[in-house]
């Protein structure tokens, strides 16, 4: 079996948070989230805009921005521009400087692009008053971006202070209160 790339992991990642997307409600959408300030649809409009910004920084040209207006449609239109652009040969490959060292497009939609992916469905399904369920995989994302920011993880628009957790917590109650969120929904 070989190795998924760049383009597969996106796909994977935005699938999973297409997936939490459409399971809110629309009530949910202009709710409070997890995210300071934020709504269930603020949430989706970060990881819009973020996406757009890295990639057109690079050279993607993704068209007009989705209208939020329908969350689940505007994902799916952003992913499908983005899979677009992503599939353009030498794209993931370009390398830039980023934190005082030299990274490529494709190794920060594998790293902080992903991780946005996974950590905000949390968010979206907290806002919508359910907890989402995290598996295995999205923990092990979860973790170990944290574990390699360490403290530039609490940096303005990143994180919030960590919260503090029993001894017996539950791996995901664990990771969440790594990134400043209770596992606590309502």
């Amino acid at each position: 079996m070989s190795e998924q790339t760049t383009i597969e992991r996106y796909d994977e990642g935005a699938a999973g948070m297409q997936a939490a997307i459409d399971a809110v409600s629309p009530a949910g959408w202009d709710a409070a989230s997890p995210c300071a300030g934020w709504t269930g649809r603020d949430v989706v409009a970060h990881l819009v805009d973020s996406q757009r910004d890295l990639l057109a920084r690079h050279g993607a040209e993704l068209g007009a921005r989705p209208d939020l207006a329908d969350p689940s449609a505007a994902w799916r239109v952003h992913t499908a521009q983005v899979h677009e652009a992503l599939a353009r040969p030498g794209f993931v490959e370009q390398e830039y400087e980023s934190l005082g060292s030299t990274t490529t497009v494709g190794a920060t939609l594998d790293t902080f692009i992903g991780f946005d992916m996974v950590a905000h469905r949390w968010d979206v399904t907290a806002a919508d008053g359910r907890a989402y369920p995290f598996e295995d995989a999205d923990l092990d994302v979860i973790e170990g971006l944290v574990a390699a920011m360490g403290e530039m993880i609490r940096s303005d628009g990143v994180c919030g202070p960590a919260l503090e957790v029993g001894p017996d917590a539950d791996r995901q109650t664990r990771a969440l209160a790594a990134l400043g969120r209770s596992a606590d929904v309502g």
